[in-house]
């Protein structure tokens, strides 16, 4: 499909912008584990994507990291064209988690349709106040929400991602996406696996009792 089917502002620009757009755009495909940007110092473009699957993290100090938002096939990440956004300052780093095609806005064209459009001037800013309620969440479950409650959130989102009760995945990557550290994340999901809730193998958990893992997580079970 063409890029105007990804931009849901495309149909209000005008023929010359429509061509700019196209002509500047660059489709471009990355492997999972490939980090595109990192940091605000990366300023690489606005990123539509066409397939696969991203993640955007923040990293500690430490090194340690957590998951804020993913992004899926039809979203577009606006972090990875920071500089175009004045005075925010938001180390947001960007990494493929599966095989993934995409197209590359350069930074520069694009902040000029947000000063020549207002349809794409106001999906922008739409898109901006719905990533910063990410954050927002995200910093509300930090404070609010206990490690066992939040792990059974992450492997029923990650379940549903995968449509499989049984998820490939190491203890060190949902410690990645949670901000915790593996030993924690280790704990409790043995704990989760005397209640029954899940199983686990080498590389492998299974989700025996995703019900359960609801009520944990303070989902509805239905």
């Amino acid at each position: 499909m063409e890029l105007s089917a990804y931009l849901p502002f495309w149909k209000q620009l005008t023929a010359a912008q429509q061509e700019r757009l196209q002509h500047a755009a660059v489709l471009r495909s990355a492997s999972a584990g490939t980090l595109l940007t990192q940091g605000t110092g990366d300023c690489i473009g606005l990123l539509v994507i066409r397939s696969g699957q991203l993640r955007g993290f923040l990293t500690s100090p430490e090194g340690r990291e957590i998951t804020v938002y993913r992004l899926l096939e039809r979203d577009i990440c606006l972090f990875s064209a920071s500089c175009m956004m004045q005075n925010i300052q938001f180390d947001l780093s960007i990494q493929v988690e599966k095989d993934a095609v995409f197209w590359v806005i350069p930074p520069d064209l694009y902040k000029k349709l947000m000063a020549e459009s207002a349809p794409v001037a106001n999906y922008t800013n739409q898109l901006m106040a719905s990533r910063f309620s990410e954050v927002m969440w995200l910093l509300e479950q930090i404070l609010w929400k206990s490690q066992d409650k939040r792990l059974a959130a992450f492997l029923l989102e990650e379940s549903a991602l995968e449509d499989s009760q049984e998820l490939r995945i190491t203890h060190e990557k949902i410690a990645g996406h949670l901000g915790t550290a593996r030993e924690v994340v280790t704990r409790m999901l043995r704990y989760l696996q005397s209640e029954g809730m899940v199983e686990l193998a080498r590389g492998t958990i299974r989700l025996t009792a995703p019900d359960r893992l609801r009520q944990l997580a303070g989902e509805d079970a239905c």
